[in-house]
């Protein structure tokens, strides 16, 4: 079960003008706890004038092996985001010393590290789980090998340049690095522009064997990501092998499909504990799990993130948005809870599962 702790910050880490690295100090009791799997995710909470509010960040640092101790520190990228509290909060006022309150990872934008060829292919900030992925399959598989293409606006604003760099430094054979500007001319490498669906579908080839590669990431802005799948789709790549994480999707109108009973429950087992609360005409089945349970897990409540993803037991729902469950798990029988309504006139929720 996903819970908060109030964790130093060790370091803060100016990446570009309008980013920042942030690291945190796991004590020794919680290091099991913040055990995380390469591309996880950390939700962080502040309460500003009543209000809390949650940001989901990538993990940036390398996953600890298996046997190996929880993490001593963790470090997560943060891009500010125009008119975002938490963004601007942690790029103007977060200091060495400071405490902030921390969940414990979540995510499955991840990768089981084993021999093969791996790819991602990440726009600006996206590349922060996908350091992550990278440093940590390298480093555990030397039969692995990764070609990682990026998308950013200029140079300057390339978030953990030096990083990425040092990781191809250490790993010459293993790692193919593609750098694409859309905004700034290279002196030597792919001309500047957009990478979407056109131009993906003529430089995947050339770049890799495309049918070979055992995982691609996609992770960034919604147009990227879309872009890119549809893509590898064309190009003939399995769903399968398609792993995709979207940073921000801009806010769309309700998805209204199916009409809401007139009187609904939610039955909701978390953490080991189950209840039944009524659910109020328009609000998500979330929503109405945490008027009576606020330990119930989320973070963004975009249907981005899928922090508060819970297996449908019965019941019927419809989902305005998702952009975080892979079509195999909502097939299974999982959901957002921050986007799905009542459908049947009783639902049953399950987040232990």
């Amino acid at each position: 079960m996903a819970r908060f702790h109030a964790l130093p910050v060790a370091a803060v880490d100016r990446l570009t003008d309008d980013s920042v690295a942030l690291t945190f100090t796991v004590p020794e009791e919680l290091r099991e706890e913040y055990r995380h799997a390469p591309g996880q995710h950390l939700a962080l909470r502040r309460t500003v004038d009543g209000t809390e509010i949650r940001r989901t960040y990538s993990i940036c640092s390398p996953a600890p092996a298996p046997g190996d101790e929880g993490p001593r520190a963790l470090r997560v990228g943060v891009r500010l985001v125009e008119g975002g509290s938490f963004s601007t909060y942690a790029l103007k006022e977060i200091n060495i010393g400071d405490e902030v309150e921390v969940m414990t990872p979540a995510g499955r934008f991840t990768v089981d590290p084993a021999p093969g060829v791996y790819a991602a292919i990440v726009g600006g900030s996206g590349i922060t789980p996908v350091l992550s992925i990278v440093a940590t399959l390298l480093a555990r598989e030397p039969e692995a090998r990764f070609c990682l293409i990026r998308s950013d606006r200029t140079s300057a604003s390339t978030m953990f340049l030096e990083e990425v760099a040092d990781l191809k430094d250490r790993y010459p054979q293993r790692l193919h690095l593609v750098t694409v500007l859309s905004r700034e001319e290279q002196q030597a490498g792919l001309p500047s522009g957009r990478l979407d669906q056109e131009r993906l579908g003529a430089l995947l080839p050339a770049l890799l064997p495309v049918g070979d590669v055992a995982g691609w990431f996609l992770c960034g802005p919604f147009g990227l990501v879309q872009g890119a799948e549809r893509a590898l789709r064309k190009l003939g790549v399995s769903r399968t092998r398609i792993h995709e994480e979207i940073f921000h999707v801009d806010a769309a109108a309700p998805v209204t499909t199916a009409p809401a009973p007139a009187h609904s429950t939610v039955t909701a087992r978390l953490d080991g504990r189950g209840g039944s609360w009524p659910v109020q005409q328009g609000e998500s089945l979330l929503e109405a799990v945490l008027r009576n349970r606020s330990d119930a897990p989320y973070a963004c409540k975009g249907g981005v993130c899928g922090t508060c993803r819970a297996f449908l037991v019965s019941g019927e729902v419809r989902m305005d948005r998702n952009f975080a469950l892979e079509p195999e798990e909502t097939e299974a029988g999982y959901v957002l809870a921050c986007q799905s309504h009542p459908v049947t006139e009783k639902v049953e929720l399950d987040f232990d599962r």
